[in-house]
């Protein structure tokens, strides 16, 4: 598995959105981007990271930066995930796992232990360049956007 690093080009994408949009990396062109990957839509430590997004979705904007969240879920069931959360920024469907694999978002990890294979609950700083600006694995869902906010340098 091959995770990426500061300086590097992002891997450009195409995905769906809850709707069937389709959204590509290059939609963001210019801004900066806030890219997190999560195991899946409408579980706790799931629901907890995308309304903590949501929540200072308004400052992280007020600094430049944009955010989308992607998982291996169908469009159908983030649909469900944005409306019952209120979520206010795009949520990507995944399901051949082919971005997670390329952002190094999808493979072992400890899960209690034991070594499986899944998400790794992952958050990339795409730059107006398109560059990684910013890469952290196995991030933990809780306190997430606060830490992620501080490495920014921005204040929640």
């Amino acid at each position: 598995m091959t995770r990426l690093e500061p300086g590097q080009q992002a891997p450009a994408w195409t995905l769906p959105d809850a709707d069937g949009k389709q959204v590509s990396l290059s939609d963001y062109a210019g801004r900066k981007l806030i890219i997190y990957f999560y195991p899946a839509a409408m579980t706790p430590g799931c629901t907890k990271q995308a309304c903590d997004f949501r929540d200072n979705l308004a400052v992280l904007q007020g600094h430049g930066y944009a955010v989308v969240g992607i998982s291996p879920d169908s469009p159908e069931k983030l649909t469900k995930f944005t409306d019952k959360e209120s979520l206010t920024f795009p949520v990507l469907a995944d399901e051949d796992k082919a971005v997670l694999t390329a952002y190094g978002a999808f493979g072992e990890k400890k899960l209690y232990g034991k070594t499986v294979t899944g998400v790794i609950r992952s958050t990339i700083v795409v730059d107006e360049e398109g560059a990684v600006e910013l890469a952290k694995y196995n991030v933990k869902a809780t306190g997430h956007v606060a830490m992620l906010a501080k490495a920014l340098g921005v204040s929640l």
